[in-house]
């Protein structure tokens, strides 16, 4: 560049006036760069980006190590980023079919069966635990036994057949064995056996009570409303005596008189003395008097025993109500 002397020459511009001029130019250009938009100022080109990379005296030179690093934090930071994306996905899909990670909550109604189940194991335990202890120690033995229901027999009959060791533990008395046992007593028609806690035995007897008699070489046999024989005494007062060839619980004629006893009206059965039954169909009876009843089959005893209390009042020695249609006096 030349400027004009006096002479009016054009000499070269000096050197410093040359940089000067260049300092002032690139000043400008900066100030016109500050002044345009910050989009220009931001994004550098990607001369200048390659430029840096390549120059290892740049603050930015990225060598190879920091490249493979920089690439693996990358890759860990879109894995990480796609894995949250991918349970975010199916999170979704879970809340939508309500089928969600989160355990629900016990209901009130499963704690309570659960409650339940608990006590009822802990009861069970301490029941079996309180039967071993009362089975297999005296806490809970026979110290009394209790007799009730006997007349004619005594309560020490009774004990003995019982045959109940004192002292043993109630839970394993056999009741039903002790019934049994008692009643094979003859008089004892049927036994009941109970534990009455905490130490006594109750033995409740029903006694045989007799219907008829009859006379043997030892003496009078007692029979009962079933035809058992249960005892060898005289028979009590206003008890009849019992005509029977086989007399016994299986032999129908006994059965077929006992039938007509017990159907009669108390006020005539205290007036029979004797009940013959050479067969089943061949009953009579004998009163106190001398007067005889036909009573024939037991074929409506029932209607047979109404019509022989009307039949009594009437004067007479046979009364015949083996046709209860037509019942005669003679």
């Amino acid at each position: 560049m030349t400027v004009e002397d006096g002479s009016g020459e054009s000499v070269p511009e000096p050197v410093a006036a040359q940089d000067d001029l260049v300092q002032e130019n690139a000043a400008e250009d900066v100030a016109a760069e500050a002044t345009e938009p910050d989009a220009a100022v931001d994004e550098p080109t990607a001369e200048a980006a390659d430029a840096a990379a390549v120059d290892p005296a740049s603050p930015d030179y990225e060598g190879p190590r920091r490249r493979a690093r920089r690439e693996r934090e990358e890759r860990r930071i879109a894995l990480d980023r796609a894995r949250a994306l991918e349970q975010a996905r199916q999170e979704a899909r879970r809340r939508a079919a309500g089928l969600s990670e989160q355990p629900k909550a016990p209901t009130r109604g499963v704690i309570r069966g659960l409650k339940l189940l608990l006590w009822s194991a802990v009861t069970a335990v301490v029941a079996v635990t309180l039967g071993l202890v009362l089975y297999f120690t005296p806490i809970m033995a026979v110290r009394h036994t209790v007799v009730t229901g006997v007349a004619t027999l005594t309560e020490d009959e009774v004990t003995l057949a019982a045959a109940v060791k004192p002292d043993t533990p109630l839970l394993q008395v056999n009741t039903d064995a002790v019934a049994e046992r008692v009643a094979t007593i003859r008089r004892v028609a049927s036994a009941r056996v109970q534990r009455e806690y905490p130490s006594t035995l109750r033995i409740t007897v029903v006694e045989r009570v007799p219907v008829a008699a009859k006379e043997y070489p030892d003496g009078p046999h007692l029979f009962d409303r079933d035809g058992v024989d249960f005892a060898t005494e005289p028979p009590p007062q206003g008890v009849p005596f019992l005509d029977a060839d086989n007399p016994g619980p299986k032999d129908p004629a006994t059965l077929a008189a006992l039938e007509v006893l017990l159907s009669l009206r108390p006020e005539v059965f205290g007036q029979v003395a004797r009940v013959g039954a050479p067969s089943v169909a061949g009953v009579t009876l004998t009163l106190n008097d001398g007067r005889e009843v036909i009573w024939g089959t037991t074929d409506r005893t029932e209607e047979k025993a109404l019509k022989l209390g009307a039949l009594l009042t009437q004067p007479g020695h046979t009364y015949d109500v083996s046709s209860p249609d037509l019942p005669t006096v003679k």
